[in-house]
Protein backbone atom coordinates (compact mmCIF):
# COMPACT_ATOMS: atom_id res chain seq x y z
CA UNK A 1 0.00 0.00 0.00
CA UNK A 2 2.71 2.61 0.58
CA UNK A 3 6.26 2.57 0.35
CA UNK A 4 8.95 4.78 1.53
CA UNK A 5 12.37 4.64 1.99
CA UNK A 6 14.70 4.33 4.48
CA UNK A 7 16.64 7.46 6.08
CA UNK A 8 18.69 8.94 3.03
CA UNK A 9 21.38 10.55 5.36
CA UNK A 10 22.50 7.19 6.21
CA UNK A 11 25.76 6.88 5.49
CA UNK A 12 27.30 3.92 3.08
CA UNK A 13 28.92 1.55 4.86
CA UNK A 14 30.59 -1.32 2.63
CA UNK A 15 30.29 -4.80 4.15
CA UNK A 16 33.50 -6.81 3.06
CA UNK A 17 36.21 -6.06 0.31
CA UNK A 18 34.34 -6.66 -2.43
CA UNK A 19 30.93 -5.14 -1.15
CA UNK A 20 28.62 -7.73 -0.19
CA UNK A 21 26.78 -9.07 -3.16
CA UNK A 22 23.08 -10.49 -2.37
CA UNK A 23 20.24 -11.48 -4.72
CA UNK A 24 16.53 -10.74 -2.75
CA UNK A 25 13.78 -13.28 -4.19
CA UNK A 26 10.03 -12.83 -4.72
CA UNK A 27 8.11 -15.43 -6.08
CA UNK A 28 4.79 -14.92 -8.70
CA UNK A 29 2.92 -15.12 -5.99
CA UNK A 30 4.53 -12.23 -3.64
CA UNK A 31 1.79 -9.93 -2.15
CA UNK A 32 2.21 -6.68 -1.42
CA UNK A 33 3.75 -6.83 2.05
CA UNK A 34 6.33 -9.02 0.65
CA UNK A 35 7.04 -6.06 -1.80
CA UNK A 36 7.15 -3.54 0.40
CA UNK A 37 9.36 -4.88 2.63
CA UNK A 38 12.01 -6.09 -0.23
CA UNK A 39 11.64 -2.67 -1.51
CA UNK A 40 12.50 -0.72 1.66
CA UNK A 41 15.47 -3.60 2.49
CA UNK A 42 16.93 -3.12 -0.56
CA UNK A 43 16.94 1.06 -0.14
CA UNK A 44 18.46 -0.07 3.21
CA UNK A 45 20.95 -2.40 1.98
CA UNK A 46 22.01 -0.29 -1.23
CA UNK A 47 22.88 2.66 1.36
CA UNK A 48 25.02 0.94 3.20
CA UNK A 49 27.42 -0.19 0.48
CA UNK A 50 25.60 -3.56 -0.30
CA UNK A 51 25.08 -5.00 -4.02
CA UNK A 52 21.18 -5.80 -4.33
CA UNK A 53 20.00 -7.21 -7.66
CA UNK A 54 15.77 -8.04 -6.81
CA UNK A 55 14.72 -10.74 -9.18
CA UNK A 56 10.70 -10.60 -9.03
CA UNK A 57 7.99 -10.48 -11.67
CA UNK A 58 8.24 -7.59 -14.28
CA UNK A 59 4.93 -6.80 -12.50
CA UNK A 60 6.37 -5.97 -8.93
CA UNK A 61 9.12 -4.13 -10.71
CA UNK A 62 6.52 -1.89 -12.55
CA UNK A 63 4.88 -1.22 -8.92
CA UNK A 64 7.76 -0.98 -6.47
CA UNK A 65 10.52 0.57 -8.47
CA UNK A 66 13.06 -2.05 -6.88
CA UNK A 67 15.97 0.24 -9.47
CA UNK A 68 15.40 3.01 -7.55
CA UNK A 69 15.82 2.02 -4.90
CA UNK A 70 19.57 0.83 -5.81
CA UNK A 71 19.22 -2.77 -7.00
CA UNK A 72 19.65 -4.30 -10.21
CA UNK A 73 16.46 -6.16 -11.21
CA UNK A 74 15.86 -9.63 -13.03
CA UNK A 75 13.06 -11.37 -14.02
CA UNK A 76 12.34 -14.29 -11.78
CA UNK A 77 12.73 -17.11 -14.34
CA UNK A 78 14.67 -19.81 -12.98
CA UNK A 79 17.19 -19.69 -15.82
CA UNK A 80 18.13 -15.95 -15.21
CA UNK A 81 17.40 -16.44 -11.15
CA UNK A 82 20.44 -19.02 -11.48
CA UNK A 83 22.25 -16.40 -13.73
CA UNK A 84 22.37 -13.73 -10.65
CA UNK A 85 23.35 -16.11 -7.89
CA UNK A 86 26.47 -17.21 -9.34
CA UNK A 87 28.25 -14.26 -8.02
CA UNK A 88 26.01 -13.99 -4.75
CA UNK A 89 27.59 -14.36 -1.25
CA UNK A 90 23.80 -14.22 0.13
CA UNK A 91 20.25 -14.94 -1.50
CA UNK A 92 17.65 -13.94 0.36
CA UNK A 93 13.66 -15.14 -0.50
CA UNK A 94 10.92 -14.02 0.47
CA UNK A 95 8.24 -16.53 1.54
CA UNK A 96 8.32 -20.17 0.99
CA UNK A 97 7.53 -20.93 -2.87
CA UNK A 98 10.72 -17.88 -3.36
CA UNK A 99 12.80 -20.34 -1.32
CA UNK A 100 12.03 -23.03 -3.45
CA UNK A 101 13.07 -21.26 -6.51
CA UNK A 102 15.67 -20.50 -5.06
CA UNK A 103 17.04 -23.75 -4.22
CA UNK A 104 16.57 -24.72 -7.72
CA UNK A 105 18.63 -22.15 -8.89
CA UNK A 106 21.42 -22.72 -6.53
CA UNK A 107 21.81 -26.46 -6.36
CA UNK A 108 25.29 -27.08 -6.79
CA UNK A 109 26.53 -24.09 -5.14
CA UNK A 110 27.59 -23.42 -2.02
CA UNK A 111 26.10 -20.09 -1.08
CA UNK A 112 24.49 -19.24 2.03
CA UNK A 113 20.16 -19.23 1.52
CA UNK A 114 18.25 -16.92 3.98
CA UNK A 115 14.50 -17.37 3.98
CA UNK A 116 11.95 -15.22 5.04
CA UNK A 117 8.65 -16.91 6.17
CA UNK A 118 6.37 -13.77 5.64
CA UNK A 119 3.30 -16.00 5.40
CA UNK A 120 2.09 -17.80 2.10
CA UNK A 121 -1.22 -18.99 4.07
CA UNK A 122 -2.85 -21.41 5.38
CA UNK A 123 -2.32 -25.08 4.13
CA UNK A 124 -4.38 -26.87 2.45
CA UNK A 125 -5.70 -30.03 2.81
CA UNK A 126 -5.76 -33.09 0.89
CA UNK A 127 -2.55 -33.75 -1.49
CA UNK A 128 -2.26 -30.03 -1.99
CA UNK A 129 -1.39 -29.44 1.37
CA UNK A 130 1.23 -32.98 1.82
CA UNK A 131 2.67 -31.12 -1.20
CA UNK A 132 2.74 -27.45 0.60
CA UNK A 133 4.21 -29.21 3.90
CA UNK A 134 6.90 -30.85 2.03
CA UNK A 135 7.81 -28.03 0.12
CA UNK A 136 7.86 -26.32 3.75
CA UNK A 137 10.10 -29.14 5.03
CA UNK A 138 12.67 -29.04 2.14
CA UNK A 139 13.16 -24.71 2.36
CA UNK A 140 13.28 -25.03 6.04
CA UNK A 141 16.02 -27.82 6.30
CA UNK A 142 17.57 -26.17 3.29
CA UNK A 143 18.14 -22.94 5.11
CA UNK A 144 20.75 -21.34 6.83
CA UNK A 145 18.65 -19.36 8.69
CA UNK A 146 14.71 -18.71 8.51
CA UNK A 147 13.29 -15.66 9.20
CA UNK A 148 9.66 -15.74 10.57
CA UNK A 149 7.80 -12.86 10.23
CA UNK A 150 6.13 -13.65 13.81
CA UNK A 151 6.44 -16.17 16.42
CA UNK A 152 4.05 -18.41 14.95
CA UNK A 153 6.29 -18.56 11.62
CA UNK A 154 9.33 -19.31 13.85
CA UNK A 155 7.61 -21.88 15.45
CA UNK A 156 6.26 -23.42 12.37
CA UNK A 157 10.14 -23.25 10.56
CA UNK A 158 11.26 -25.40 13.49
CA UNK A 159 8.37 -27.89 13.13
CA UNK A 160 9.93 -28.32 9.57
CA UNK A 161 13.14 -28.94 10.49
CA UNK A 162 15.05 -25.11 10.41
CA UNK A 163 18.33 -25.61 12.03
CA UNK A 164 18.24 -21.65 12.81
CA UNK A 165 15.15 -19.57 12.88
CA UNK A 166 14.34 -16.17 14.72
CA UNK A 167 11.99 -13.67 15.03
CA UNK A 168 12.64 -10.91 12.51
CA UNK A 169 9.20 -8.71 11.89
CA UNK A 170 8.63 -7.83 8.55
CA UNK A 171 8.06 -3.42 8.84
CA UNK A 172 6.12 -1.46 6.06
CA UNK A 173 7.33 1.28 5.11
CA UNK A 174 5.64 4.49 7.29
CA UNK A 175 3.36 6.33 4.99
CA UNK A 176 3.73 9.81 4.58
CA UNK A 177 0.91 12.28 5.83
CA UNK A 178 -2.21 12.13 3.73
CA UNK A 179 -4.43 15.06 3.47
CA UNK A 180 -8.14 16.00 2.64
CA UNK A 181 -9.80 12.43 3.82
CA UNK A 182 -12.92 14.56 3.37
CA UNK A 183 -12.44 13.86 -0.68
CA UNK A 184 -11.65 10.69 -0.01
CA UNK A 185 -15.00 10.15 1.56
CA UNK A 186 -16.69 11.89 -1.46
CA UNK A 187 -15.64 9.91 -3.64
CA UNK A 188 -16.39 6.31 -2.01
CA UNK A 189 -19.68 8.10 -1.28
CA UNK A 190 -19.64 8.17 2.59
CA UNK A 191 -19.53 11.69 3.20
CA UNK A 192 -22.74 11.98 6.01
CA UNK A 193 -22.50 7.90 6.47
CA UNK A 194 -19.70 5.75 8.37
CA UNK A 195 -17.11 4.14 6.02
CA UNK A 196 -15.87 0.99 6.95
CA UNK A 197 -12.89 -0.57 4.71
CA UNK A 198 -10.73 -3.65 4.07
CA UNK A 199 -7.55 -4.16 2.29
CA UNK A 200 -6.45 -7.50 0.50
CA UNK A 201 -6.65 -10.19 -2.09
CA UNK A 202 -10.04 -11.65 -2.79
CA UNK A 203 -9.02 -15.17 -1.89
CA UNK A 204 -10.71 -17.70 0.36
CA UNK A 205 -8.32 -16.97 3.82
CA UNK A 206 -8.99 -13.22 3.86
CA UNK A 207 -12.17 -14.18 5.12
CA UNK A 208 -14.43 -12.15 3.02
CA UNK A 209 -17.57 -14.53 2.94
CA UNK A 210 -17.60 -13.76 6.86
CA UNK A 211 -17.18 -10.11 5.92
CA UNK A 212 -20.19 -9.97 3.87
CA UNK A 213 -22.65 -11.83 6.36
CA UNK A 214 -21.58 -9.03 9.45
CA UNK A 215 -22.55 -6.58 6.14
CA UNK A 216 -25.78 -7.96 6.48
CA UNK A 217 -26.17 -6.80 9.80
CA UNK A 218 -25.05 -3.15 9.26
CA UNK A 219 -27.86 -2.82 6.83
CA UNK A 220 -29.89 -2.08 9.64
CA UNK A 221 -27.76 1.09 11.02
CA UNK A 222 -28.56 4.32 10.39
CA UNK A 223 -27.24 5.84 8.53
CA UNK A 224 -26.27 2.29 7.40
CA UNK A 225 -21.92 2.28 7.29
CA UNK A 226 -20.34 2.02 3.73
CA UNK A 227 -17.74 -0.90 3.65
CA UNK A 228 -15.48 -0.66 0.60
CA UNK A 229 -13.35 -3.60 -0.30
CA UNK A 230 -9.60 -2.62 -1.98
CA UNK A 231 -8.42 -5.88 -3.63
CA UNK A 232 -8.67 -8.11 -6.78
CA UNK A 233 -8.86 -12.01 -6.88
CA UNK A 234 -10.63 -15.47 -8.15
CA UNK A 235 -13.71 -14.69 -5.50
CA UNK A 236 -14.42 -11.09 -7.06
CA UNK A 237 -17.21 -12.55 -8.95
CA UNK A 238 -18.56 -14.49 -6.21
CA UNK A 239 -18.63 -11.72 -3.97
CA UNK A 240 -20.19 -9.55 -5.80
CA UNK A 241 -23.19 -12.03 -6.95
CA UNK A 242 -23.88 -12.09 -3.15
CA UNK A 243 -23.80 -8.11 -2.77
CA UNK A 244 -25.74 -7.90 -5.29
CA UNK A 245 -28.40 -9.97 -4.42
CA UNK A 246 -28.76 -9.64 -1.00
CA UNK A 247 -28.47 -5.58 -1.38
CA UNK A 248 -25.61 -5.23 1.00
CA UNK A 249 -23.80 -2.01 1.80
CA UNK A 250 -20.26 -3.09 0.36
CA UNK A 251 -18.25 -1.59 -2.48
CA UNK A 252 -15.83 -3.49 -3.97
CA UNK A 253 -12.90 -0.91 -5.48
CA UNK A 254 -10.80 -3.98 -6.88
CA UNK A 255 -6.60 -2.89 -6.85
CA UNK A 256 -6.26 0.40 -5.63
CA UNK A 257 -2.63 2.36 -5.64
CA UNK A 258 -3.92 4.73 -3.40
CA UNK A 259 -5.82 2.25 -0.23
CA UNK A 260 -3.68 4.23 1.92
CA UNK A 261 -5.62 7.39 1.68
CA UNK A 262 -8.52 5.37 1.60
CA UNK A 263 -7.86 3.94 4.96
CA UNK A 264 -6.95 7.05 6.35
CA UNK A 265 -10.15 8.71 5.40
CA UNK A 266 -12.16 5.92 7.32
CA UNK A 267 -13.67 5.14 10.65
CA UNK A 268 -12.92 1.61 10.93
CA UNK A 269 -10.54 -0.98 9.54
CA UNK A 270 -11.88 -4.47 9.33
CA UNK A 271 -9.39 -7.87 8.95
CA UNK A 272 -11.53 -10.72 8.93
CA UNK A 273 -8.94 -12.91 7.90
CA UNK A 274 -8.94 -17.03 8.60
CA UNK A 275 -5.27 -16.64 8.69
CA UNK A 276 -2.25 -13.75 8.61
CA UNK A 277 1.29 -13.43 9.97
CA UNK A 278 1.93 -10.00 10.27
CA UNK A 279 -0.76 -7.98 8.29
CA UNK A 280 -0.25 -5.53 6.27
CA UNK A 281 -3.62 -3.89 6.79
CA UNK A 282 -3.29 -4.12 10.42
CA UNK A 283 0.33 -1.77 10.47
CA UNK A 284 -1.09 0.48 8.30
CA UNK A 285 -4.42 1.17 10.30
CA UNK A 286 -2.30 1.47 13.44
CA UNK A 287 -0.12 4.04 12.02
CA UNK A 288 -2.71 5.99 10.39
CA UNK A 289 -4.65 5.97 13.84
CA UNK A 290 -7.55 4.41 12.39
CA UNK A 291 -9.78 1.73 15.06
CA UNK A 292 -8.70 -1.77 13.57
CA UNK A 293 -11.78 -4.93 14.43
CA UNK A 294 -9.47 -8.01 13.15
CA UNK A 295 -9.56 -11.53 13.91
CA UNK A 296 -7.36 -13.29 16.54
CA UNK A 297 -5.05 -15.49 14.24
CA UNK A 298 -1.80 -16.32 13.80
CA UNK A 299 0.73 -13.20 14.27
CA UNK A 300 -2.57 -10.79 15.11
CA UNK A 301 -2.39 -11.00 18.32
CA UNK A 302 1.08 -10.58 18.79
CA UNK A 303 1.34 -7.36 15.94
CA UNK A 304 -1.56 -5.45 17.79
CA UNK A 305 -1.45 -6.04 21.00
CA UNK A 306 -4.44 -3.63 22.65
CA UNK A 307 -4.31 -2.14 20.24
CA UNK A 308 -7.55 -3.48 18.21
CA UNK A 309 -10.48 -4.70 18.91
CA UNK A 310 -10.17 -8.78 18.05
CA UNK A 311 -12.59 -11.50 17.51
CA UNK A 312 -12.87 -14.74 16.72
CA UNK A 313 -12.06 -15.87 13.37
CA UNK A 314 -15.45 -17.01 11.18
CA UNK A 315 -17.70 -15.61 13.75
CA UNK A 316 -19.67 -13.17 11.85
CA UNK A 317 -21.55 -12.05 15.00
CA UNK A 318 -19.10 -10.81 16.91
CA UNK A 319 -17.43 -9.12 13.26
CA UNK A 320 -20.54 -6.98 13.32
CA UNK A 321 -20.99 -6.43 16.82
CA UNK A 322 -17.48 -5.01 17.55
CA UNK A 323 -17.70 -2.90 14.63
CA UNK A 324 -21.16 -1.62 15.56
CA UNK A 325 -20.29 -1.02 19.03
CA UNK A 326 -17.16 1.54 17.49
CA UNK A 327 -19.25 3.32 15.02
CA UNK A 328 -22.06 4.12 17.90
CA UNK A 329 -19.10 5.17 20.86
CA UNK A 330 -17.33 7.83 18.96
CA UNK A 331 -15.21 8.04 22.51
CA UNK A 332 -14.22 4.03 22.57
CA UNK A 333 -13.73 4.28 18.70
CA UNK A 334 -10.66 7.05 19.51
CA UNK A 335 -9.67 5.15 22.37
CA UNK A 336 -8.81 2.46 20.30
CA UNK A 337 -6.97 4.33 17.53
CA UNK A 338 -4.84 5.63 20.12
CA UNK A 339 -3.67 2.73 21.71
CA UNK A 340 -3.11 1.46 17.59
CA UNK A 341 -0.53 4.60 17.27
CA UNK A 342 0.83 3.62 20.90
CA UNK A 343 1.22 -0.01 19.99
CA UNK A 344 2.53 0.71 16.76
CA UNK A 345 5.33 3.02 18.12
CA UNK A 346 6.90 -0.16 19.51
CA UNK A 347 7.52 -1.78 16.39
CA UNK A 348 10.74 -1.68 15.71
CA UNK A 349 11.88 1.03 12.19
CA UNK A 350 13.14 0.16 9.03
CA UNK A 351 16.57 0.72 10.10
CA UNK A 352 16.24 -1.87 12.87
CA UNK A 353 15.10 -4.60 10.10
CA UNK A 354 17.84 -3.56 7.74
CA UNK A 355 20.11 -3.74 10.90
CA UNK A 356 18.88 -6.88 11.49
CA UNK A 357 19.07 -8.95 8.14
CA UNK A 358 22.90 -7.28 7.76
CA UNK A 359 23.80 -9.16 11.10
CA UNK A 360 22.75 -12.29 9.79
CA UNK A 361 24.14 -11.80 6.51
CA UNK A 362 27.73 -11.22 8.19
CA UNK A 363 27.09 -13.78 10.30
CA UNK A 364 26.82 -16.31 7.69
CA UNK A 365 29.66 -14.59 5.97
CA UNK A 366 32.51 -15.21 9.05
CA UNK A 367 31.16 -18.59 8.94
CA UNK A 368 32.19 -19.16 4.93
CA UNK A 369 35.66 -17.74 5.95
CA UNK A 370 36.07 -20.26 8.75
Amino acid sequence: MSSSPVSASLPAQPYGRPPLRTVQVLGGAAGTGSCAHVRSLTTGLAARGVRVTVCAPVRAEGEYDFTGAGAQFAPDAVSVLRAACAGADVVHAHGVRAGARALLALRGRRVPLVVSWHGDGPVADGGLGRLSRLLERQVARAAAVVLGASSDQVDLARLRGARDARLSPVVVPAGSAVAEPGKARAELGAVERPLLIAVGSLVPHRGYSVLLDAAREWRWLDPAPLLVIAGEGPLRAELARRIEAEALPVRLLGRRRDAARLLAAADVAVLPSRWEARALLAQEALRAGVALVATSVGGVPELVGDGAVLVPSGDAGALAEAVSGLLADPGRRAAVAAAGLAQAGTWPSEDDTVAQVLSVYDELMERARR
